[in-house]
């Protein structure tokens, strides 16, 4: 069996807010946890939030990544009891964030996905191609990784320093790790009944220009079957939509659950985020 060789840990980016509801943030296939930057100033107003990171040579399993997630929430909610939490995944972490909240819904009250990789699959061209990585020499895999830019992320809605951190990040991720965690993707699969049964609200973020995913379709997939599901689709966003200039993450969720976002206070935050 495969296990990590470094521990999972949570990346605090923005000081310490016990006061505010937990944001919990699981990023893409590169594990850094660091890609959330640009919506770090307006998200920090209303969440006191964690970023997960995943070290670069980790070869955990999806059981071993899903029991060390609700471990390290499970801390943070013992921390702070009364507060509520939102789980965000994004990509490869949306594959993540969708086991945790199945697995243990009782420790999150609202769930985000952000072009979920639930669809990864869904796409041969993806599926099948993803295979040639574990074939190329590694000097191959790196100029692979600068062609795959284009398909990760709308390059003209991106500033130049977001494009530099989106190759830095994906350039950490070495060859072998790579290999394994496309597998994970792969071999990623939800039942039906399973999402039929999810209790807690959920909003389905997709790009409908996203260039590696079929967002959009799988959004909708996944709206027909939670039954608390609302999905906003973003027209000319590509697959790291998070990474868009204009692209604002915590605008989207206030459009969405507005009502139970309003700032009466800091101290009132507990009653106002009723799910």
């Amino acid at each position: 069996m495969q296990v990590a060789s470094s521990k999972i840990s949570f990346l605090r980016p923005t000081p310490f807010q016990p006061e505010l509801p937990l944001f919990v943030f699981l990023s893409g296939m590169d594990g850094t946890g660091k890609l959330l930057r640009p919506q770090l100033s307006s998200l920090s107003t209303t969440f006191d939030i964690r970023c997960l990171s995943i070290p670069q040579n980790d070869l955990s399993t999806w059981t071993q990544l899903l029991q060390r997630t609700i471990n390290l929430i499970k801390i943070e909610q013992k921390a702070a009891p009364k507060r509520h939490i939102y789980l965000c995944g994004e990509s490869f972490g949306g594959c993540l964030a969708l086991k945790v909240a199945l697995n243990a819904p009782e420790l999150l009250d609202k769930l985000i996905l952000v072009n979920s990789a639930t669809s990864f699959s869904q796409k041969p061209i993806v599926k099948y191609g993803s295979y040639l990585t574990q074939y190329l020499p590694t000097y191959l895999y790196r100029l692979s990784v600068i062609a795959t830019l284009p398909f990760l992320g709308a390059l003209d809605r991106i500033k130049p320093e977001e494009r530099q951190a989106l190759l830095k990040a994906m350039q950490s991720v070495s060859q072998q790790t790579a290999i394994w965690r496309l597998e994970l993707m792969r071999s990623f699969q939800v039942r039906k009944n399973q999402l039929k049964n999810f209790p807690k609200s959920t909003l389905i973020i997709a790009s409908a220009a996203d260039r590696l995913l079929p967002s959009a379709s799988q959004a909708k997939f996944l709206v027909k079957y939670l039954p608390k599901a609302e999905m906003v689709i973003l027209p000319n966003s590509g697959h790291a939509c998070l990474l868009e200039a204009d692209i604002d993450l915590c605008e989207i969720i206030r459009g969405q659950w507005g009502s139970n976002l309003v700032e009466l206070g800091r101290d009132q935050v507990y009653t106002t985020l009723n799910v």
